[in-house]
């Protein structure tokens, strides 16, 4: 197994993720790649400090690196040989099998649509959030931020390919799937809430349970949650500021803790033809590391490959 992870990619970049790519390293099992990718005597000079087992991490040059304040379109193209332009090669070519980066989301999107392409009719792929529940688990709330606005259309894709990750992922053989409204009646909410509301009631592939509202979130009533992502990165970075100032006062709970952005570490871009992982652009060693580990998981659970034969068929 094979995980590529940009060297050159968040504010902390590159000292934070080597540290974090070394920590890894030290739990992933025996045969168990990380390829870091970015400007190689800079890598160089970082690692040569510090220990990890040998053959653990791999090296690939990239001169390049697609700023945080860069046009993501622009930048993708004019720079091939950026971090994140080689990132996707590699996955492309099959040389890696993830793909991880807290580097620009814009530029990991446009990636993920012209270098490795959507799967089936998939129109814009989300990025998936995992929502800590009460119980100790997750609901997994898309999309969290790559697309602002949304036709219902567009929701409904997020439903299925939201309920396929959680099958395939969770291992739950039918996740229920609610659609996040200002009520739990069909009538309620905006007017693309309530057409996408018509269109999951009567979609076969899903178990669709109905609306859910702001105040069920925590309770494990649905184990997929739809929104637009406008609405879900507000929730998510709200999530996370509570996280921060529960710390600043002492405050240690155990549902709150999880709201720590460190903790899933990274959230995967669904729908495209490879396994994709996104992180805060303020990622830690301890953030990088558990995308890393989440990267691993989702290999080995084969998500992308049963998401894209689903719709193939």
């Amino acid at each position: 197994m094979k995980i590529a992870v940009d060297a050159m990619g968040g504010d902390y970049a590159p000292k934070a993720i080597i540290e974090g790519v070394v920590m890894a390293a030290n739990e992933l099992p025996e045969g168990t790649t990380i390829v870091l990718i970015g400007k190689q005597s800079v890598m160089l000079d970082m690692l040569r400090k510090m220990q990890y087992p040998a053959h653990s991490i791999e090296m690939v040059n990239a001169d390049d690196v697609i700023e945080m304040g860069e046009h993501p379109t622009r930048a993708f193209s004019q720079k091939p040989n950026s971090s994140i332009g080689v990132g996707f090669k590699l996955l492309k070519e099959k040389q890696v099998q993830a793909f991880c980066s807290a580097g620009n989301t814009g530029a990991m999107m446009v990636g993920s649509l012209f270098t490795l392409k959507t799967v089936g009719n998939i129109q814009r792929p989300p990025i998936a959030g995992f929502f800590p529940l009460k119980n100790g688990g997750y609901s997994l709330m898309l999309d969290i931020g790559a697309n602002a606005d949304c036709k219902p259309e567009v929701m409904e894709q997020f439903a299925q390919l939201g309920s396929l990750y959680a099958k395939f992922s969770f291992g739950i053989e039918n996740p229920k799937v609610a659609l996040l409204s200002i009520g739990e009646e069909e009538q309620k909410g905006s007017t693309v809430v309530q057409a996408t509301h018509q269109l999951l009631k009567i979609n076969k592939k899903i178990n669709f349970i109905g609306n859910i509202e702001g105040r069920d979130l925590f309770d494990g009533k649905a184990d997929v949650i739809v929104t637009e992502g406008f609405t879900g990165n507000v929730i998510f970075k709200m999530g996370e500021s509570l996280y921060d100032y529960a710390a600043e006062q002492g405050v240690k709970d155990p549902l709150i803790d999880r709201m720590n952005y460190e903790v899933v570490g990274g959230s995967p871009i669904i729908g495209v033809n490879g396994n994709v992982i996104v992180a805060h652009g303020i990622s830690s060693p301890l953030a990088v590391k558990n995308m890393i580990l989440l990267a691993k998981k989702q290999i080995e659970s084969d998500v992308a490959k049963h998401i894209a034969e689903t719709y193939e068929d």
